[in-house]
């Protein structure tokens, strides 16, 4: 089995920076959205409140996930640090994974499990086209 590298020089660099620029904005507004949640006890319930308990997850699930998706989307945009880059990667990888198989789970239309999906796809993209600073780089002997 050949293993191929993503396309070096422009067209690389292009799909990598629109790819992650869209997951950034994504996780960064879904992370900000969901620690909303905290600042409306008592109120209306915000977006995300609903949803969350109709998957079966407890409410304080939100503010761990807001706050593991804006620290990954800093960790992401930041110059070096690629072993960073690597868990922000793999945390959103689980993070979206799971979310699209919760919704799976419980029958719910491709109009509420798209985002996920969308954020999934953006993630294994950003990751596969990313240059090779943001790598880590494996020294054998």
């Amino acid at each position: 089995m050949t293993i191929r590298n993503p396309p070096a020089g422009r067209a690389g660099k292009v799909i990598y920076w629109i790819s992650t620029i869209w997951l950034a904005s994504g996780m960064l507004a879904t992370g900000i959205l969901q620690l909303s949640k905290a600042k409306a006890e008592g109120s209306v319930a915000p977006p995300g409140v609903d949803g969350i308990i109709q998957l079966g997850y407890p409410v304080y699930f939100l503010t761990i996930l807001g706050v593991a998706k804006i620290l990954g989307v800093a960790a992401l945009l930041i110059p070096k640090f690629p072993l960073l880059k690597e868990w922000a990667y793999a945390g959103f990888f689980f993070i979206m994974s799971g979310a699209v198989f919760s919704h799976l789970a419980l029958g719910h239309s491709m109009n509420e499990i798209f985002p996920s999906v969308l954020l999934l796809v953006l993630t294994v993209v950003s990751w596969y086209f990313r240059p090779a600073d943001r790598k880590i780089i494996l020294v054998t002997q």
